[in-house]
């Protein structure tokens, strides 16, 4: 009944990874890493999600605006809505959605 899962921890920075660490019938959380000067691309999320910097920093652009974000940051965004994400530097956050 308990786990504990590393995987995410363990992830490395060589781009843009997306690892979907749970799913359930009421929300799913991502682990996401981003090496610097990568980019995750434009893309909607299908729900109102909240994005969780862990390390390094990011820019979230959203509706022609760049929001910088860094390590312990909090961020909420809407559903359907485009976005992208570029690395300021090597980078791991989470997006619970």
């Amino acid at each position: 009944m308990y786990e504990i899962n590393d995987h995410f921890n363990e992830q490395g920075y060589e781009q843009l990874k997306v690892l979907k660490l749970t799913k359930t019938d009421s929300y799913e959380l991502l682990g996401i890493t981003l090496e610097k000067g990568a980019i995750f691309p434009e893309h909607v999320s299908p729900a109102n999600a909240q994005l969780i910097v862990l390390q390094g920093d990011i820019n979230f652009h959203i509706d022609q605006k760049k929001i910088h974000l860094k390590e312990k940051q909090l961020f909420n965004f809407p559903k359907e809505t485009a976005h992208w994400v570029e690395a300021v530097s090597d980078s791991k956050f989470l997006i619970i959605r």
